[in-house]
């Protein structure tokens, strides 16, 4: 597994309100707003404060000054709030935007400030990725689809089409499309964007992973989706295989519910509730016996959830010889099964697939969510 690099942390400058001793015949107050005014707007509410420093952001805008008219004993407070909620406002800007600061002087009613951004992508990149975007969901949106399908389609257009970027330099998502690579930001910017467009409401998740190989803890980023009313974490950085492995695409952070991330991935921000498994989600789907039904269990099978069947379970060497029989007379070199046992068990058990006259037996197994089972994949020639 290879380690995963989240959003940077941005970079806050603190103000200062410079004020001095004055005599009290003269209203400096209002030569100080006179003197200032000129040529620079002039911002009076919070409001008008955030939309300020939204529609900058949005133009791109290195550095931004105005003239702020009120009470100016908390305006630190004020424009740091205001940042963070323009930020908020718009989760593409907000992971966009790779430092800012600010500073301030004047009265205690007014003051003059100066805001100073800087980005990740420029107008000219993010107007080159809003263009991608467009043509990319005209190619794999096809009319008549509905929300899961997008989410298919999106997912594995990203999966396919990226790759993890090893050199950590590479952070939007106007990286991952005119480069091909991009680190996990990138990769949930870009997911974001799609999503938004094919008209699925979605956000940007910010927390940590941990590779199962490594045990660290490595900042991360991937994203939430809104589907019929449910939310679930939808991780396009940790299905792409690494290192890429062209045309295959992973399915182990496809949908899933806030317990079933928490086994490698934490986030300490405030996120709607991830509880529904997609997987009685599309059982009820395929009940429904829809013209959809043959694309719901395309995707069950992908999703690998028919290993929640009962069926599947094995639980001996004779099980596990029939369902390898089956597959050989087929003309298959691997099963995946479900099983029930020691991983002792398991080893004495693939070792009587020998009689089945197969060569060089290899497997994969790991825990089956949600039970007290292995997941197995075996190959043999």
């Amino acid at each position: 597994m290879r380690w995963k690099r989240g959003s940077a942390a941005k970079m806050l400058l603190t103000g200062t309100l410079i004020a001095a001793v004055i005599p009290l015949c003269i209203d400096w107050e209002m030569v100080y707003a006179s003197s200032t005014t000129s040529g620079a707007s002039v911002v009076k509410t919070d409001q008008e404060l955030q939309n300020t420093l939204l529609r900058a952001m949005n133009q791109r805008l290195g550095q931004i000054q105005f003239v702020y008219q009120g009470k100016t004993n908390q305006l630190k407070g004020q424009l740091k709030q205001a940042l963070e909620e323009a930020l908020e406002s718009d989760p593409y800007m907000n992971y966009t935007i790779e430092s800012y600061g600010y500073s301030y002087s004047g009265s205690s009613k007014s003051a003059n400030v100066s805001v100073q951004l800087s980005y990740r992508e420029t107008a000219a990149q993010t107007a080159y990725v809003s263009r991608q975007v467009r043509s990319i969901l005209g190619d794999i949106i096809k009319p008549g689809m509905n929300d899961h399908e997008k989410i298919k389609a999106i997912h594995d257009w990203i999966v396919l089409h990226l790759k993890y970027d090893e050199t950590l330099q590479k952070y939007t998502a106007y990286d991952g499309l005119s480069s091909g690579s991009t680190v996990c930001q990138g990769y949930s910017l870009l997911a974001y964007k799609m999503l938004k467009d094919a008209g699925i409401t979605n956000r940007i998740v910010e927390g940590t992973a941990t590779p199962r190989n490594t045990g660290m803890s490595q900042l991360h980023a991937w994203n939430l989706v809104l589907l019929d009313g449910k939310w679930y974490h939808l991780d396009t950085t940790w299905d792409d295989p690494a290192p890429d492995r062209k045309g295959e695409i992973g399915f182990g952070y496809y949908l899933r519910t806030d317990a079933q991330m928490k086994k490698d991935h934490a986030w300490t921000k405030s996120y709607p509730a991830a509880n529904t498994p997609y997987r009685d989600t599309l059982k009820q789907l395929i009940r429904q016996n829809d013209s959809r039904k043959g694309f719901y269990k395309k995707l069950e099978r992908d999703l690998e959830y028919q290993l929640y069947d009962p069926s599947q379970i094995v639980s001996s060497s004779a099980q596990l010889r029939s369902k390898a029989q089956a597959v050989i007379k087929q003309g298959g070199r691997s099963l995946l099964f479900r099983y029930h046992g020691s991983k002792e068990a398991l080893v004495d058990d693939l070792q009587d697939l020998y009689r089945l006259g197969v060569n060089s037996i290899s497997y994969v197994e790991s825990e089956l969510d949600e039970t007290e089972d292995l997941r197995v994949y075996v190959t043999w020639k």
